[in-house]
């Protein structure tokens, strides 16, 4: 417990220091995303699938910078079609190698895309919405605040209250009286962010923090079903206590597109 609580301890500082302009703020989560990347790939290794890893991670970085490029530099969307012919090369990479399950290791690849790389690119295009092309920290750090605000909230109502299981198949521990504790939490945290960043209206942060209460509480239940599917406890050991970096940011994976879409119809 120690140790969890100084893992957690120092890497929050970390992460509350990459917010401190676009440039800290970019590099940290493209190097976070591409090592959460090479977790869910080493995680799908240990059931035999064996997804194209290095041409994964080029196209992962491609595509993070490429929205990076579009937000300081207004580069068109459509610069993103030049990854089209690295991400197709795995089905003729596929072909010269001696798989018996050839499309589960292609299907496996593009997951990873999905699941990983597309969600944190939404959640670093939350520091430019205001503005798209000036970097402000007031909508990534909320988004952080308000998801640590569910987490501590739900791990203290379910160790005092929790008896009804909320998803018990995939989350033994999970309860719904921590789900609205959790949302709770999260719902004074989203009031107390409005007073701080008065740019939204309080009823339109707490229809963001209930949106990452839910969608993240998801988030952590996928990440679950995909260990559980695996035989796996933890994503990685990168963080003592912690385990792995998809591990922390499960909630986030889910989230975070939905966030950016409520956000992005509400402004614009």
């Amino acid at each position: 417990m120690k140790t969890r609580a100084i893992t957690a301890f120092f890497f929050t500082l970390v992460m509350l220091g990459s917010l401190i302009n676009g440039y800290a703020f970019t590099g940290f989560y493209l190097v976070l995303s591409i090592i959460a990347l090479l977790e869910f790939y080493k995680l799908v290794k240990t059931s035999g699938i064996r997804p194209h890893r290095n041409i994964a991670v080029v196209a992962a970085a491609i595509i993070f910078l490429l929205t990076a490029s579009y937000h300081y530099f207004q580069f068109e969307l459509k610069y993103l079609l030049l990854i089209v012919p690295l991400i197709f090369s795995v089905f003729i990479f596929e072909l010269y190698k001696k798989e018996k399950i050839p499309f589960a290791n292609i299907s496996y690849t593009f997951v990873g895309f999905i699941y990983v790389t597309v969600p944190f690119c939404f959640f670093y295009s939350l520091g430019f919405l205001a503005d798209f092309n000036q970097y402000n920290f007031h909508l990534p750090l909320a988004f952080l605040l308000l998801l640590w605000a569910n987490d501590t909230g739900a791990y203290l109502f379910g160790v005092k209250w929790g008896k009804h299981r909320l998803f018990e198949r995939h989350s033994p521990k999970k309860s719904w009286e921590g789900f609205f504790g959790g949302m709770f939490t999260s719902l004074v945290v989203s009031y107390l962010i409005s007073l701080q960043f008065p740019e939204m209206k309080p009823i339109v942060w707490a229809g963001m923090s209930i949106l990452i209460v839910c969608f993240g509480t998801l988030g952590d239940l996928v990440e679950s079903m995909l260990k559980r599917s695996l035989d796996a406890k933890d994503s990685g050991s990168f963080l003592p206590g912690h385990g792995g970096f998809l591990d922390r940011f499960d909630g986030l994976l889910i989230a975070a597109p939905v966030v950016y879409v409520y956000l992005y119809l509400i402004l614009y």
